[in-house]
C-alpha cells in the first residue's frame, strides 16, 4: 500500500489517524493500524523529527523504519500559531489521535483531549504513557526497560542474581500492541457516526497485564513465580547439541511427547524411572531430568537431534539467530519479509504484519517517510495554496 492509498480489501480503509508520538509505543501502534489499511499522518518537529531517526545515518535509521512503515510525515512546528492551526485542522478530520508524550504535555500545546474532542467529538484519543495519567508515578520518565522491570516481566526473564536487560524492547512493543487493540475496539464500537472515546494504556499497565499467567499463579498459590517456574510446569527445556548449536524442547502436558522424547534419545527406560514416571514427577525432578538430557544431547549435532525429535512428533526447534530465522523455509513461506524501495532513500527490507486477513492483499508496504516528506501534499489536501504553503515555510512553521 502507499502512504495514502490502502491496499485492496484493507479492513481499516478510510480510517484517518494522526500520530503525535515518537520512539516505539505510539509509532508501533499506528504502524499496526497502517498495516490494516489506515491512513496515518505522523506529525514531526521540523529539523529533528522523531528522535529514532537519529539512531542511524541520514535521519532514516533502521530502528525508525521498523515502526514507521506505511505512514506519511508532516513536519510542523506545534509551538507556532500557524503550525498549531495546521495540526488542529488535520485532527479535526481524523478518526484517531495517537500520542505518547508525558501526561499534560499536549495540554500545554493546546492539543489535549478536551481541546481536540471539543472540536471533533467523534475523535478516538489514544494516550500512551510510562505509568498512566494518574497515580504516584504519573510524571516519571518511562522507557522500555523500566516498564519491563517494574511490571515483573524482566524478573521472569532474567537471573535476578545477575540481571541483564533484554535484547528487544518488549515492554514498548507490548504496549503498542495493546494500544492498537484498544483503538481497533473503539473504532468498532463507535461505528460511522458514534461519539469518540478515550483509549489509554501505559508501559506499566500493558506489561503488567501481559504477565497475567504468572500473576494468576501467584494469586492462587501465594508463591512468587521465577524464571524457572513456568519452564518446570510447561516442561520446557533448552539444550546445546554436540556441535555447539542450541535448541529448545517443549513437552507440555500430553504424555505422547514424553514418550516421543525418550524414544528419540534412546532412553525408553526413563519412562519407568520413579522420578519421571508422570508429569508431576517430572516437574518435581526437572533439574535431574535436564541434566540427563543435557548429557545425551551433547553426543550428536543439532540437526540430528531435531530430525529424531520431529520423527517422534516431539515439539522442538532450533534457537535461531536472526540470520537463521530469515533463511528458514518455514519463515520464508509466511511472506513476512518485504522488499521496499523508497524513491530517495533507496531499497530496504522490513517485516510486515503478523496477521493475515482474508480478502486483504497486504503484499506491499509503503516505505517509511523522510522527515516532512508529505508536508506539501497534506497541506494541499487541507486546501492550502502555493502562496500559503510558501508563507508557512518562510516562517518555519512547516518543513
Amino acid at each position: 500500500m502507499s502512504g495514502g492509498t490502502p491496499a485492496i480489501g484493507a479492513p481499516l480503509a478510510g480510517v484517518r489517524i494522526v500520530e503525535l508520538a515518537s520512539y516505539v509505543t505510539g509509532p508501533y501502534a499506528a504502524a499496526l493500524l497502517a498495516d490494516m489499511g489506515a491512513s496515518v499522518v505522523k506529525i514531526e518537529e521540523p529539523g529533528q523529527g522523531d528522535p529514532f531517526r537519529g539512531w542511524g545515518r541520514g535521519g532514516y535509521s533502521s530502528t525508525f523504519r521498523s515502526v514507521n512503515r506505511g505512514k506519511r510525515s508532516l513536519g510542523v512546528d506545534l509551538r507556532s500559531p500557524d503550525g498549531l492551526a495546521v495540526a488542529l485542522e488535520l485532527i479535526d478530520r481524523a478518526d484517531v489521535l495517537v500520542e505518547n508524550l508525558r501526561p499534560g504535555s499536549l495540554d500545554r500545546l493546546g492539543l489535549g483531549e478536551a481541546a481536540v474532542r471539543a472540536r471533533n467529538p467523534q475523535l478516538i484519543y489514544c494516550s500512551i504513557s510510562g505509568f498512566g495519567s494518574s497515580g504516584p508515578y504519573r510524571d516519571r520518565p518511562g522507557y522500555d526497560t523500566v516498564g519491563q522491570a517494574m511490571s515483573g516481566l524482566l524478573g521472569l526473564l532474567t537471573d535476578l542474581d545477575d540481571p541483564e536487560p533484554m535484547g528487544i524492547s518488549l515492554s514498548d512493543h507490548i504496549t503498542g500492541m495493546y494500544a492498537a487493540f484498544g483503538i481497533a475496539a473503539a473504532l468498532a464500537g463507535r461505528g460511522p457516526d458514534g461519539p469518540g472515546r478515550r483509549v489509554e494504556t501505559s508501559l506499566l499497565q500493558a506489561t503488567t497485564a501481559f504477565v497475567a499467567e504468572n500473576a494468576a499463579r501467584y494469586f492462587d498459590e501465594g508463591e512468587v513465580p521465577t524464571r524457572a517456574t513456568r519452564a518446570r510446569i510447561a516442561q520446557a527445556y533448552a539444550f546445546v547439541a554436540g556441535d555447539g548449536l542450541p535448541f529448545a524442547v517443549h513437552l507440555s502436558s500430553p504424555p505422547k511427547f514424553w514418550q516421543g522424547l525418550t524414544a528419540a534419545v534412546g532412553r525408553k527406560d526413563l519412562r519407568d524411572d520413579p522420578r519421571f514416571v508422570d508429569r508431576a514427577a517430572r516437574i518435581e525432578h526437572y533439574d535431574e531430568l535436564h541434566a540427563i538430557l543435557t548429557a545425551l544431547f551433547a553426543a550428536e549435532p543439532r540437526a540430528t537431534w531435531l530430525e529424531r525429535l520431529e520423527t517422534n512428533d516431539v515439539p522442538a526447534g532450533p534457537i535461531n539467530r536472526l540470520d537463521e530465522v530469515f533463511a528458514d523455509p518455514g519463515v520464508e513461506a509466511l511472506g513476512l519479509v518485504h522488499d521496499i524501495v523508497h524513491p530517495k532513500a533507496g531499497s530496504m527490507r522490513l517485516l510486515g504484519s503478523a496477521v493475515a486477513i482474508g480478502g486483504f492483499d497486504d503484499r506491499t508496504i509503503a516505505p517509511p517517510p523522510l522527515l516532512g516528506e508529505h508536508t506539501e501534499a497534506i497541506l494541499r489536501e487541507l486546501g492550502r495554496d502555493d502562496a500559503e504553503i510558501g508563507r508557512l515555510r518562510s516562517t518555519g512553521a512547516i518543513r
